[in-house]
């Protein structure tokens, strides 16, 4: 049984392993199973978190050590304290997952891993701590960075203080697939007249007064694809992901696999093209034979995309948008084509 808020004293936070309810577990679970089942397995869990993916494979494969990549210090610092009692068999690891080359080759066997889980988007951390900014339904500061440490990273509201109407706009469509990107980018820049947008209560009552009253009605809270454009933009995701998902799939070991977790349709757009490319011959059409250096290096053992089912929904709300793909490397990825990936 999961705890409610109710159930503990006022101002005592939630254990790190009730604050998060990873999506899709035994699910990811069994898909990098074979691979890492043996002696000395490694597992690059790309996108930690607070960490339940990773304790729940390391409780299942007693010989496993997972190498946890996070950018936010803090994830890192209450993932480690949830896992301490694994010992070595867990190593966090401080940096961007489009890094994963870098890290396969510290942790590695022989710069090599035998499985990868990708689990993209927003933490449940970052959207439970209202301070973080990145949640519409509570009043905070617009930061949204990842790693709020990061000097280099402008938050949200400098976002929205610098960028011009039409970058606004570009990011408010392309990102959040928002209708009216037009209308939201107009009225930022018109608020900037007289004083900028700094809170996220600022945002959510601009972008309500800035689209039509019956678009208001339906489909949850009008602000969401507004914040979700921001944070991707704020946190460069797709294109860190696009480093990424070639990396992820070179770090792999011959019979490893790969497990990616997507929300939304820019994702899986991207982690499809990763593994589609792997799995399809790259020999020109109508050849006879297929050359050996031409054949496929990944196997896909999902079919399309899998959602979550009914049972996983009413467990977990989260899942509603979850997309997941897996592909198994068969070979070595041919010269010709690693050269570009």
């Amino acid at each position: 049984m999961s705890e409610q808020a109710g159930d503990r004293p006022e101002g005592v936070p939630r254990p790190t392993s009730a604050r998060h309810l990873p999506v899709l577990l035994e699910r990811c679970l069994d898909l990098l199973a074979p691979a890492l089942d043996g002696d000395a397995a490694v597992l690059i869990d790309a996108t930690l978190g607070l960490g339940g993916h990773t304790e729940a494979a390391l409780r299942r494969f007693p010989h496993l050590r997972v190498v946890g990549i996070d950018r936010d210090p803090q994830a890192l610092a209450l993932a480690g304290e949830r896992l301490q009692a694994f010992g070595d068999r867990f190593v966090p690891v401080r940096a961007t997952y489009d890094q994963i080359d870098e890290v396969a080759a510290q942790y590695g066997n022989d710069g090599r891993v035998h499985g990868v889980l990708m689990d993209l988007g927003v933490s449940s951390l970052q959207l439970d701590e209202a301070e973080r900014g990145f949640a519409y339904a509570q009043d905070a500061p617009l930061d949204m960075r990842m790693d709020a440490t990061d000097p280099d990273t402008p938050t949200a509201a400098q976002l929205l203080a610098l960028s011009d109407e039409g970058e606004l706009r570009r990011i408010l469509r392309v990102y959040g697939e928002e209708r009216f990107a037009g209308r939201i980018a107009a009225a930022i820049v018109r608020r900037r007249e007289s004083a900028p947008v700094q809170r996220t209560g600022e945002l959510v009552e601009l972008v309500r007064d800035s689209i039509p009253h019956a678009a208001r009605r339906t489909g949850g809270n009008p602000a969401k694809r507004t914040f979700q454009a921001l944070r991707i933009a704020v946190n460069r995701e797709l294109e860190v992901l696009e480093l990424a998902m070639p990396r992820a799939v070179e770090v792999l070991a011959v019979d490893g696999r790969i497990v990616v977790e997507s929300y939304h349709s820019l994702e899986d757009k991207t982690v499809k093209a990763a593994l589609t490319r792997g799995s399809r011959s790259s020999a020109p059409p109508g050849l006879p034979i297929e050359p050996e250096q031409n054949r496929p290096y990944l196997e896909l053992l999902t079919r399309g995309a899998e959602g979550a089912d009914e049972e996983e929904l009413a467990r977990n709300p989260r899942a509603a948008s979850v997309r997941l793909r897996a592909a198994r490397r068969i070979r070595a990825t041919p010269e010709h084509l690693r050269r570009v990936a």
